[in-house]
């Protein structure tokens, strides 16, 4: 069982950065797809960014593009968004999350992504 954990939230101000890593536990990380998502309170769990399992592809979420970079080190099960830029309308909570390997090729969705991570805080103010 593949168990996500995720580091390097905080306050930040506008125009500030940070970047945000996800540790992987078990064998088959590099065979798996992965993505960021974050979710603010009484809204749904957005798509910020995927990576497929090699690194070969990835995708932003419109609002993100430009600012946001995703790359990943399968050999230290480690997967990072790298977030600059950054807007108040970005403040959420983010999670790392792994996609199914029986879903479609491509970002999918939220309800792809069978493993999740416990969330780090985000919070973009002056």
């Amino acid at each position: 069982q593949m168990t996500l954990v995720e580091s390097g939230g905080g306050s930040v101000q506008p125009g500030g950065s940070l970047k945000l890593s996800c540790v992987a536990s078990g064998r088959t990380f590099s065979r798996i797809t992965m993505g960021w998502f974050r979710q603010v309170p009484g809204k749904e769990r957005e798509f910020v960014s995927y990576i497929t399992a090699s690194g070969a592809r990835t995708d932003y979420a419109d609002s993100v593009k430009g600012r946001f970079t995703i790359s990943r080190d399968n050999a230290k099960n480690t997967v990072w968004l790298q977030m600059n830029s950054l807007k108040s309308e970005d403040t959420a909570v983010y999670y790392c999350a792994a996609k199914s390997l029986l879903s479609d090729i491509g970002p999918g969705t939220a309800d792809d992504y069978n493993r999740w991570g416990q969330g780090t805080q985000v919070t973009v103010s002056s």
